[in-house]
């Protein structure tokens, strides 16, 4: 039988432990050659809705000491909305419903067979966080107590529940362009974390005495500059251009999730178009060419690289790009919990395999 699972499913069955676990030894199976972090492919073109762009981005990765393979797959109308200044990257939920497209393929290295099928979206949010947090948990000063987060969003909320897995965070303070959604972020966050958590009306207010700063917004432009940083921070990206180019280029030392996120040979597109995505600060900027051959976190975790030299080091991490390894490491876990808590509808393999020779 093939699983189908749903987010409400995900949500019950894996927690952020979970994902950060799944991630750290997925990362030490591939710098060990035993695993394949994945290719991608993000073909665009025209869509009749205006000022968007249709994406279809497809991400690939097998894990034989799991095995495991997986495919992701998102069918997406892109908008870049100029909100309050500043260019922001939106998916447009116009399936059905009003919803969003993103799946997940967990195949079967033994048989070639699908085990199971599940859409990304929780998964997505949790490993985003998850990266962020296994790079501040290599490159942050332990003795780090002061959070400031620059975002209140739904990426946001997962990035202070992994962060808080790493390191002993005491006190968070959240910025974004909107104080109402600030506030409310807090209101839901508190409950969950034992860190004083609140708002701030302003970005500098925010950043003060921060020990590790995260950017998870989905802004086109910086929210991050240089007279922001201060002798032995962390700081954390998760979007090109977040971070401005003179903050990456002043670090004692840099690192990023997948080094092939400066390049966009992944890129095709039809009419000429050219995706605001493909407009990247770091990627587009010859003086940023030597993050192709920064640290990777699979570097940091397996100790090829150092993630600090001193307590007043200032540490950067890119976690610019999305890895299928994550989608197979983490699916590898959730196929196993769905099977032992009896989750998931149970469809005929037979369904998706064939006896025609393909």
């Amino acid at each position: 039988m093939t699983l189908i699972l749903s987010n409400d499913e995900i949500d019950r069955l894996l927690n952020i432990t979970d994902v950060l676990n799944a991630l750290e030894e997925a990362y030490r199976e591939a710098a060990s050659g035993n695993a394949i972090l994945g290719s991608r492919a993000d073909l665009n073109t025209i869509t009749p809705h205006a000022n968007s762009v249709y994406q279809l981005k497809s991400m690939s990765s097998v894990i034989p000491s799991l095995g495991v393979g997986a495919v992701r797959i998102n069918s997406d109308i892109l908008s870049f909305p100029n909100v309050g200044g500043k260019i922001r990257r939106e998916k447009i939920p116009l399936a059905p419903g009003n919803r969003w497209t993103g799946l997940v393929l967990l195949f079967s290295t033994k048989t070639g067979e699908p085990l199971m099928i599940f859409p990304d979206g929780v998964l997505q949010r949790l490993r985003v966080a998850a990266t962020s947090a296994l790079g501040a948990q290599y490159m942050a000063r332990e003795n780090t107590r002061t959070l400031a987060l620059i975002g209140s969003g739904w990426q946001a909320g997962a990035q202070v529940e992994a962060i808080t897995m790493v390191r002993n965070i005491e006190k968070i303070k959240v910025y974004s362009m909107s104080y109402e959604n600030c506030v409310l972020f807090c209101d839901k966050i508190s409950p969950h974390i034992s860190a004083e958590i609140y708002p701030c009306r302003n970005r500098k207010q925010a950043l003060i005495d921060a020990d590790i700063i995260l950017c998870a917004t989905n802004s086109n432009s910086n929210v991050l500059f240089e007279d922001d940083i201060s002798s032995g921070m962390h700081i954390s990206s998760i979007r090109d251009s977040e971070i401005a180019l003179g903050v990456i280029k002043s670090v004692d030392v840099v690192a990023m999730h997948d080094s092939k996120s400066m390049d966009f040979d992944h890129y095709q597109n039809t009419h000429g178009l050219i995706t605001k995505d493909q407009e990247k600060e770091a990627g587009n900027n010859p003086e940023m060419a030597y993050l192709r051959s920064v640290p990777t976190l699979p570097d940091l975790i397996t100790g090829k690289s150092a993630g600090r030299k001193t307590s007043e080091d200032v540490t950067c991490f890119l976690n610019f790009r999305g890895l299928a390894i994550q989608f197979a490491a983490c699916g590898a876990v959730l196929y196993e919990r769905a099977l032992e808590s009896d989750f998931g509808n149970k469809l005929p393999t037979s369904w998706f395999t064939e006896d025609v020779l393909p």
